[in-house]
Parts: C-alpha cells; sequence; structure tokens
C-alpha cells in the first residue's frame, strides 16, 4: 500500500502528536508541588513486580518440559538471570547476560 505524501504527512503528526501526548500527560495531571492520588502510589508499586512476573510467564510458556532439553537452557538461563541480579542489581547487565547465556546453551551446548 503506498500513501501520498498528504497521508504520509497526516500519519508522521498523528504519530508524533500521540507520543508528546503520552511523554507531557503525566506531567500535566500530577505536577511535582502536588501528590499524586492514592490509586497512581498504589500502581506505582505494584505493577512492576506484576509486570516481570507476567514476563516470567511468557518466557515460561512454549518451554517442551517433558521433550528435548526439558527447560534447562531456559532454567540454567533464569539462574544466570537471578544470579547476576542479585549481585550487580543492574537489569540491563541481568537482561544482557541472561540472553547471552541462553543462546550460547541452544546454539551450541543443546544443538
Amino acid at each position: 500500500m503506498r500513501l501520498t505524501p498528504m497521508e504520509t504527512l497526516l500519519t508522521i503528526l498523528a504519530v508524533t502528536l500521540g507520543t508528546q501526548i503520552t511523554r507531557w500527560l503525566p506531567f500535566l495531571l500530577f505536577p511535582e508541588r502536588k501528590d499524586p492520588p492514592g490509586v497512581v502510589l498504589y500502581l506505582g508499586r505494584v505493577l512492576p513486580p506484576a509486570m516481570m512476573g507476567l514476563l516470567v510467564i511468557y518466557c515460561f510458556r512454549n518451554v517442551s518440559w517433558l521433550s528435548g532439553s526439558h527447560g534447562v537452557p531456559e532454567l540454567l538461563a533464569t539462574a544466570v538471570v537471578v544470579a547476576l541480579h542479585g549481585w550487580k542489581r543492574n537489569v540491563l547487565l541481568s537482561i544482557a547476560g541472561g540472553t547471552a547465556v541462553y543462546m550460547l546453551l541452544v546454539q551450541v551446548v543443546f544443538a
């Protein structure tokens, strides 16, 4: 599908406007000099662990526990993520380390 120059411009403007609204709206709704509502504080406290749990479930959803490597690469990579995060408390290091270990295991060890 090809867009006309006007459609392209309107698409770019719509995406730009949507991005700017999502960036600035929280600052407009919850200024620094005012305390945020209790529900926002509650969500800020419970959503990060809930999202981590969801990501763990998502990562293990297609693991075949009864055939092949029985999920060993996934479990080892998860252990590396937990160990790195417990040691350094650096999310990027934990994710990168776990990903590197998982890729090494599935491409070299369990190939």
